[in-house]
């Protein structure tokens, strides 16, 4: 007995070994082959009167929205025999628009990184797809999620380091950047291919992952409405934020005299922080209890952000140290839902489902928040102070979302104990059950 306790424990480690690394590998590299531009100024650049920064930005991010939009059916309907194939085939065509970005002339390769955002809109849902109903998810999911924050950092410190060191052509930067990082990445894909399929064990604690058409997709957000009305409502805001810190950092902070690595430090420490926190929820084999907990995590990560950004002058905070509690909190926040949560959500519910709608649907709608809010500064022709205007929007963002979260806390806990009265009611008026 102790030898099979033993031996089922070293598969699991070796499965969190084997599927995490590769999950967070995997996007890390998609970081690769999306972000390093955000190094670079583009400076005395225009795009139709725009700012040339802003515009590739913003196409970008349109190109990612619109393959958000189209993903809520691909990534809920995706079969596993097809992931590997789509995975592969989308990673090689955003390198294609990475180079394209490099021989056409500025400004009008800004239309590649469209390409570049459409080709990768999806893969946060397919390398998902792999990893999600097991046991283990939240481990799996925590490695994943903290990749975001981790390679948001390295991918600017390579851009940096690649322009600054290297001497590369600004606009070449992000092709030989991806260049490297898509073998890697197919490797990664292949590694994910391989995995072994849930268990009876994972099934029973997780419920089975299965596809989800379009009627059945209807009829979940009907059944939790109120609650998936408030928690997209709060990503909505949670991801704008996000993406305005990754895209613009260099414009909030002034770093001229800084070392290129040092968005790849903080983001290191942020991600072990976080992961060291996620890991714990492992150790919840109830569900309804992680959920609770995984929403005051997030409340507390909102109000964090409200205090420090309305006290920031009071506060007196180096930017290092600003930056610093500003990534924690908004990590946090918005790390939960992309991670834990909603595998948690589907096990607790007992929902019929994958995690691929859920979260394909929360940024579609996040995304276009960005692509609206950067369209409109630019069309307005508003000239932006961008530390001022991320610490308005994250006090704002923090406190509006607390309120959110707390109320679908609440609406969750309900929802759960009416669905426990029912069952136990059911139980008790089956005729096996009734001995009068």
């Amino acid at each position: 007995m102790k030898q099979a306790t033993q031996n089922k424990q070293l598969s699991d480690a070796l499965l969190i070994l084997w599927a995490g690394g590769a999950a967070l590998l995997s996007y890390s590299l998609v970081y690769a082959l999306r972000k390093p531009y955000t190094a670079a100024s583009f400076e005395g650049l225009t795009f139709l009167g725009s700012d040339y920064k802003v515009a590739v930005t913003t196409i970008q991010i349109l190109g990612y929205v619109i393959a958000k939009f189209f993903g809520i059916k691909i990534i809920s309907e995706l079969k596993k025999e097809k992931r590997f194939r789509f995975f592969v085939s989308s990673a090689i065509l955003a390198e294609a628009a990475l180079i394209g970005f490099g021989i056409l002339n500025p400004p009008y390769n800004v239309i590649a990184m469209f390409v570049n955002g459409l080709s990768l809109g999806c893969m946060w849902g397919v390398i998902f797809s792999f990893i999600e109903g097991r046991k283990v998810t939240d481990i799996l999911a925590s490695l994943l999620g903290v990749s975001m924050v981790f390679s948001s950092g390295v991918a600017k410190s390579f851009g940096l380091f690649a322009m600054n060191e290297m001497q590369i052509d600004q606009f070449w930067m992000p092709a030989v950047i991806g260049g490297f990082a898509l073998p890697l990445l197919v490797l990664m894909g292949y590694m994910l291919k391989k995995l072994p399929q849930p268990t009876a064990e994972d099934i029973a604690l997780r419920n089975e992952r299965v596809i989800l058409d379009g009627k059945g997709r209807k009829k979940l957000f009907m059944k939790y409405a109120p609650i998936l009305s408030l928690l997209f409502i709060g990503n909505f805001m949670l991801l704008v934020l996000r993406d305005i810190k990754e895209d613009f950092l260099v414009n909030i902070l002034d770093m001229s005299n800084q070392s290129s690595w040092l968005f790849a430090r903080i983001d290191t420490i942020v991600t072990l922080v976080i992961l060291g926190i996620f890991a714990l929820f492992a150790f919840f084999r109830n569900n309804i209890k992680a959920l609770l907990w995984l929403m005051t995590l997030v409340i507390a990560g909102c109000l964090t952000m409200t205090y420090v950004s309305f006290f920031y002058e009071t506060l007196n905070l180096p930017p290092i140290t600003w930056l610093f509690i500003q990534s924690l909190s908004l990590y946090i926040a918005y790390l939960t839902f992309q991670t834990i949560f909603f595998d948690r959500f589907i096990a607790c519910f007992r929902i019929k489902g994958n995690v691929g709608f859920f979260i394909a649907m929360i940024d579609f709608i996040g995304y276009l928040g960005t692509v609206t809010l950067l369209s409109t500064k630019e069309f307005l022709n508003i000239e932006l102070e961008w530390f001022a205007l991320f610490n308005h929007i994250s006090c704002a963002v923090g406190a509006i979302c607390s309120i959110l979260f707390t109320i679908a806390g609440l609406l969750i806990y309900r929802k759960y104990t009416q669905e426990m009265k029912t069952k136990t009611t059911k139980f008790f008026m089956n005729p096996q059950y009734n001995t009068i």
